[in-house]
């Protein structure tokens, strides 16, 4: 008996060892995970975080970091290369599994680390050409002295902390994934900026917008998707006139629609996702100096998007944030000027259909001759041995993408694919931007180094004690009124686009009269003042009118002015709507729990508060609306829906438009029935708990880990909606509020969703979180010398060359 009880506890031992240590899907190898040696429990503690010598190989001289109480570098180095190798050793000291993560997904290597269930998007990125595109713009950045330079330092300091690790000392995701570091390159530090590009610009709606041109014709699509919205307040102030002399812009072809579209791997636009930055003029502030807001939307995550540093040498002291893996200041600020962005938004990224010569696809037409085209074959290691093979078709517009059920060499006489054709796959330097950006100290040099910057477009906001601007800088192709909202046709040369707009002709707007600049990814410019053509789908015009209509009316504001406006959570969208969507109700017909609800709608002020039930109710109520105006005849998966503008104009001043019927009924629906349909539904349908009305747990937002690992991220409980200015919708939401008094010495405040370190057992990787939820901002740390203000950086790492 002994023996058996011997034997089943070997067994059970033996089976337990072998699950323990292996790995399902991204549920990681439990066995090393809990080994008190190499896993999880080596990072439950801050042991780097004191002051320490280190003898790093590839410095030239030494340099002294001192640490704030926040984990925040100040970079003190007495040459360009050791600024940058230093940041990129401590970059990856605090964000080297983040930064790896971010070049995979963007290089499409996800599956190799976390398995099949990530294959398609894999595949996506492949057929995007991101590493293509990346290769490109390494080499552009190479050729230029400076950026390579910073560039091969930045490399050296991230390898050389790689360098230092021994299994034991992976960062806990690499353990929990059971993969090992990659070495740092070049091309790791072009794809973080491709990604970027991506995340802002890689999305449009031509595909759907066709599908909906063939059903509906033109006359209905004019209509209901005009080129341009009917409320608006542009970034540069409407009547301010071009003063230039513009290019010519391409005629409209005759006819422009290519073939039918269908559905495809096309990312849809958000509507509602946006950022928001402002400036102020002296003349409207308490310290007679400018003021700066800047305050990127991003879709939220921990460890946070943003790295935090304060970089020092000859020529240049920079404080701000950065993306991790890429070398500079992002979003800052030094003696002389503050910046930020916000994405601008605009349609650069079309889709032609391409018809090939036969099925083998190695020839297409185009201008009346066949192009040949490159086959590129793509091998996705998958983990656990599998390698998948695609090939991708390149032409002169760029990548083909084939659409997810298609066959790609199915027999056919005239076969077709969609080409992308997206700035993203074009080349500038944005890298040589970031350098020169970090060291300007007027606004001519400032807006001389955004004319490398070509992708994503931003709305530049900038101050120095004298000036405020702002300027939607990128790479804008040149087109015709309308080109891209549809469908082009990849063999009519006329379809191509047809060069840029000049850099020094993008919209911009210097010292204006009204005292101040500001935008929320609205419309640039209005067209009557611009001569080209930028698109026709920015966001809504709600957020940047509150941000002016406040502004406007500020005349001695501080930074806890812009720190309040930064949390305002008032939207436009219930003012504009809900009066007269409650008007078409019938009270006299509603049951107790509908009064309830209608009483509270009535009572509200707007305020997206997360204690209140008013927003959650209001929300509900108008998609359920938009829903059952559109639904019926613009199926998601296949059309693209009309946006909120165009529904707020039918609603408020056309009542009796035929799309407030449902088809799909045998009897005619009105915007009376529709309102009361949707308003009941939805009340019937509420929780019965009162906790789970409020706004703050209703809309359900939360911060995630990057790579969705659970319990490792946390819900949030706050107020804000999609077009407040605090626009947290989701997962979407301010990645770090800034806000920089200018003057002759200059002062700052910020806070991001998370902390320095990318160590879920630090102290610093989330410990901003309750201060960001709450709207509190912290003191930056901006030191004038490495003698500045010691009591106040009590860690100080002096690192030197061996």
């Amino acid at each position: 008996m002994k023996w058996i009880r011997a034997l089943l506890v070997t067994a059970f031992t033996l089976a337990l060892v072998y699950v323990l240590n292996r790995t399902h899907g991204i549920i990681p190898a439990l066995g090393p995970l809990l080994s008190p040696y190499e896993g999880f429990w080596r990072h439950e503690t801050d042991p780097d975080f004191r002051s320490a010598e280190l003898s790093l190989a590839g410095l030239q001289q030494p340099v002294q970091v001192r640490f704030d109480s926040l984990r925040v570098p100040h970079i003190f180095a007495q040459n360009d290369h050791d600024l940058y190798f230093a940041q990129g050793y401590l970059t990856a000291r605090d964000r080297l599994w983040q930064m790896e993560f971010m070049t995979r997904a963007a290089a499409g290597r996800l599956s190799e680390v976390i398995g099949a269930q990530t294959l398609e998007m894999d595949r996506y990125q492949r057929r995007m050409g991101m590493v293509v595109s990346a290769k490109a713009s390494l080499q552009r950045m190479q050729a230029d002295p400076q950026s390579r330079a910073v560039m091969e330092a930045y490399t050296a300091g991230v390898n050389a902390y790689i360098d230092q690790l021994s299994p034991r000392d992976y960062p806990f995701e690499y353990k929990v994934l059971h993969y090992a570091p990659e070495r740092w390159s070049g091309l790791k530090i072009a794809l973080l900026l491709k990604m970027l590009a991506f995340d802002m610009t890689g999305y449009s709606d031509d595909l759907r917008m066709t599908n909906t041109l063939r059903k509906f014709g033109a006359a209905v699509v004019k209509d209901l998707f005009p080129h341009y919205p009917f409320r608006e307040e542009p970034i540069v102030p409407a009547g301010t006139g071009a003063a230039f002399t513009p290019l010519p812009v391409p005629p409209t072809p005759a006819q422009y629609l290519a073939g039918a579209a269908a559905h495809a791997l096309e990312r849809q636009k958000p509507e509602n996702l946006g950022s928001n930055n402002w400036a102020v003029a002296g003349s409207k502030t308490a310290s007679c100096y400018p003021l700066l807001a800047s305050d990127p939307h991003l879709g939220l995550s921990l460890p946070s998007i943003w790295h935090v540093v304060q970089l020092h040498a000859p020529g240049i002291n920079s404080y701000g944030v950065i993306i991790p893996g890429a070398p500079g200041v992002g979003i800052g600020f030094n003696r002389n000027i503050a910046w930020g962005m916000t994405n601008v938004g605009a349609d650069v990224l079309d889709w032609y259909e391409v018809k090939f010569q036969d099925a083998r696809r190695q020839g297409y037409w185009h201008n009346g001759r066949l192009k040949p085209v490159r086959h590129l074959i793509e091998r996705i290691k998958v983990k656990g041995g599998q390698t998948v093979v695609d090939t991708v078709l390149y032409t002169h517009h760029g990548p083909v993408a084939y659409l997810p059920h298609e066959k790609p060499f199915r027999s056919s006489s005239t076969p077709t694919g969609h080409a992308i054709r997206w700035t993203g796959h074009d080349t500038q330097n944005e890298l040589k931007t970031l350098y020169a950006v970090n060291r300007a100290q007027t606004y001519p040099q400032f807006r001389e180094a955004l004319k490398t910057w070509a992708a994503p477009a931003f709305n530049f906001v900038y101050a120095d004690s004298q000036n405020i601007a702002i300027i939607s800088n990128g790479l804008f192709p040149l087109k015709w009124p309308g080109q891209g909202q549809f469908l082009l046709d990849g063999t009519n040369p006329a379809h191509d686009w047809q060069g840029w707009v000049p850099m020094e002709q993008v919209p911009q707007v210097l010292n204006p009269a009204r005292g101040f600049v500001s935008s929320a990814n609205q419309t640039p410019v209005h067209p009557k003042d611009y001569p080209y053509y930028l698109g026709s789908s920015f966001a809504g015009y709600e957020r940047s009118a509150r941000i002016n209509q406040r502004l406007s009316a500020m005349t001695q504001a501080t930074p806890d002015s812009f720190r309040r406006l930064q949390t305002d959570t008032y939207s436009f969208v219930p003012q504009n709507v809900l009066p007269t969507l409650l008007q078409l109700i019938q009270q006299e017909s509603l049951n107790a729990k509908e009064k309830t609800a209608y009483q509270t709608l009535s009572r509200w002020n707007y305020f997206y508060d997360a204690d209140q039930t008013a927003p959650y109710l209001f929300e509900q109520w108008w998609q359920a609306f938009a829903t059952a105006v559109w639904a019926d005849e613009f199926p998601a998966d296949t059309f693209k829906a009309p946006g909120r503008d165009r529904l707020v104009q039918l609603l408020l001043h056309e009542p009796n438009a035929r799309w407030f019927d449902d088809v799909t009924t045998p009897q005619k629906e009105t915007v009376t029935d529709v309102a009361a349909t949707t308003f009941k539904k939805v009340v019937e349908n509420l929780p019965a708990a009162a906790a789970q009305l409020r706004w703050g747990k209703a809309k359900k937002s939360a911060i995630r880990h990057l790579a969705q690992l659970p319990g490792f991220g946390q819900e949030l409980n706050t107020g804000g909606s999609a077009n407040s200015i605090n626009a947290l919708n989701g997962s979407h939401g301010p990645s770090w509020r800034m806000v920089v008094q200018l003057g002759p010495q200059v002062q700052a405040w910020g806070v991001f969703p998370g902390g320095q370190s990318g160590n879920p057992g630090s102290r610093f990787y989330d410990n901003l979180l309750d201060d960001w939820q709450a709207g509190k901002l912290h003191r930056l740390l901006f030191l004038q010398g490495i003698d500045d203000r010691k009591e106040q950086t009590g860690v100080v790492w002096v690192m030197k060359g061996e």
